[in-house]
C-alpha cells in the first residue's frame, strides 16, 4: 500500500505542470469532435511515459546521472525540440476558428507528436528518471512493481482527463477564442522553457 500511495502520488505531482505533453493532449481534445478520435494520442503518449518510467526503475537513471555527456545532449536536443515546439503552437493559434479541420491531427500525425513530446521532452526525461528512479530505490522486489504500475496508471488516467477536459472546452468556446489565447500562452511558456534548457546548456 504504501508503494502505491508512494507512486500515484509521486507520479502526479511530476505530471501535473504545464508542458508540452499536458498541452498537445489538450489541445487534441478541445479540437476534436469526439474523445474516441484523439486514442492515437492519449494511447502513445501512456505509452512512452509507461516506458520511460520502466527504464527509471530498471536503473537507467544511473546512466544519465553518471554520463555529463547524456545530460548535455538531452539539453542540446530539447533546445531546438522546444522551439520548434513553440512555434508549431503559435501557428496553430492562428489557425483556431479559421482553418479548425487543418489542426486536428490524423492518428498517424498525433501519434508521431505524442512520442516526440514525451520521448524528445528532456524535463519529461529528466523528471521521470530522475525522481522516480531515484525514488524506486527505495524497493525492491513486489513492492518496486507495484511502485511502477502506480506511476504508470497515473499517466493513463491524467492523459484521459486532460482530453476530456480539452474536449469540454471545445464545445463551450465554440469560437475557439479561449483556445486560441490558451495556445498563445501556450507557446510563450514552452519557448521560456526552452530558454532555460539553453542556459542551462551553456553552464554545463
Amino acid at each position: 500500500m504504501e508503494a502505491l500511495l508512494h507512486g500515484m502520488i509521486l507520479a502526479f505531482g511530476l505530471i501535473l505542470p504545464l508542458g508540452v505533453q499536458n498541452i498537445f493532449l489538450f489541445n487534441q481534445g478541445a479540437t476534436h469532435k469526439k474523445f474516441t478520435y484523439a486514442l492515437p494520442a492519449i494511447i502513445t503518449a501512456s505509452i512512452c511515459d509507461s516506458l520511460l518510467i520502466y527504464l527509471a526503475v530498471a536503473g537507467v537513471s544511473v546512466v544519465v546521472f553518471t554520463f555529463a555527456w547524456v545530460k548535455a545532449f538531452l539539453f542540446f536536443i530539447g533546445f531546438f525540440f522546444l522551439v520548434y515546439m513553440g512555434w508549431a503552437m503559435w501557428k496553430s493559434a492562428a489557425e483556431v476558428g479559421i482553418k479548425q479541420e487543418k489542426i486536428r491531427f490524423s492518428p498517424r500525425r498525433q501519434i508521431t507528436f505524442a512520442a516526440s513530446v514525451s520521448l524528445l521532452n528532456p524535463h519529461a526525461i529528466l523528471d521521470t528518471i530522475g525522481v522516480i528512479g531515484t525514488s524506486s530505490l527505495a524497493y525492491s522486489g513486489e513492492e518496486k512493481i507495484i511502485f511502477a504500475v502506480a506511476c504508470m496508471s497515473v499517466s493513463w488516467i491524467w492523459f484521459c482527463f486532460l482530453v476530456l477536459l480539452g474536449r469540454k472546452l471545445g464545445q463551450i468556446d465554440t469560437h475557439g477564442i479561449v483556445l486560441k489565447r490558451m495556445n498563445q500562452l501556450s507557446a510563450i511558456i514552452i519557448w521560456g522553457m526552452a530558454l532555460y534548457l539553453g542556459t542551462n546548456l551553456l553552464t554545463l
